[in-house]
């Protein structure tokens, strides 16, 4: 319940953001704050739209990662049939990216249409138990439709972000339009253009690192061995930091079960992923009984 809570109350404070900033910059350039609001969000929602109903097609094309059958793939079926068997989902389709660095992702709008990938190299590293606790991490996902959780989350944090933009350009180089903004108003749109995309952002990733605390909580619940999933992540934290990813695009690390990008310390900060450590400490929690989710 605690996490629904969180999750509640960090998309109300997404929302609340792009309220009073959109309320701020109707009333400045439209003289009309329900106006901007509404335009803004149609605009960020149609966009949002198209990438949600095509992300799964993208995200697999740029990682090349290609679906394999039962023949080709036997144990890793297995694997997955079993995870997604226990989850009470449909069977997702299996896909698998041809890299080294070990790791993987689910993508797909529905449980449906899910598709759950996995490495070359994760294949290599990982032990059985291990690997299936990676699975049920990545079924978790899809089982608790954090792809559409995400996309909500982004259509907010996308409409402030444009809100901002549209809101540069117009004030640099035509002026607002809407002559019966207040003071305060003005002030309130100035400031907002700089602090409400940065505030949208942290905000979608704290949201983020809530829904992967989540998948590990439903994951070690699924195959009844939280400490599995623990030595798994332990080991592509390492395997990452040592080989990331040389390919594919680091927007979309929010996918991965751990980020396969290099990065330092402020790019760490702004990660969707909450610290592998702290995962790590959760899970072998919940191993001796203490839930801390």
């Amino acid at each position: 319940m605690g996490a629904y809570v969180r999750l509640f109350v960090l998309f109300s404070l997404l929302t609340a953001i792009f309220v009073v900033f959109g309320w701020a910059i109707g009333s400045v350039w439209f003289g009309d704050w329900v106006g901007g609001i509404l335009w803004f969000l149609i605009l960020a929602a149609a966009m949002n739209v198209f990438a949600y109903f095509l992300s799964d097609k993208v995200v697999l094309w740029s990682y090349r990662a290609k679906k394999v059958t039962e023949a080709e793939a036997p144990d890793l079926y297995r694997i997955v049939r079993q995870v997604a068997h226990q989850a009470n989902i449909p069977m997702p389709s299996v896909a698998i990216v041809p890299s080294q660095t070990p790791n993987a992702f689910a993508t797909g709008r529905s449980p449906k249409r899910a598709v759950v990938a996995v490495t070359e190299g994760i294949l290599q590293l990982l032990s059985e138990d291990e690997l299936r606790g990676v699975i049920a991490h990545e079924v978790s996902h899809v089982g608790n439709r954090d792809i559409l959780v995400m996309a909500v989350a982004a259509t907010i944090a996308g409409a402030i972000s444009f809100m901002a933009r549209m809101f540069f350009w117009n004030t640099l180089f035509g002026g607002s339009r809407g002559r019966n903004g207040s003071g305060a108003a003005a002030i309130l749109a100035v400031v907002g253009m700089i602090l409400a995309p940065i505030a949208a952002l942290l905000v979608q990733l704290a949201i983020s690192r809530s829904r992967e605390y989540k998948a590990d909580y439903r994951g070690a619940k699924t195959i009844g061995n939280p400490l599995a999933l623990a030595s798994a992540l332990e080991k592509l934290e390492v395997a990452n930091r040592r080989r990331p990813l040389n390919f594919g695009n680091p927007a979309s690390q929010s996918l991965f079960i751990v980020n396969p990008f290099t990065g330092g310390a402020f790019v760490r900060m702004f990660s969707t992923h909450p610290p592998v450590a702290e995962r790590v400490a959760r899970l072998r929690d919940l191993a001796r009984g203490v839930d801390r989710y």
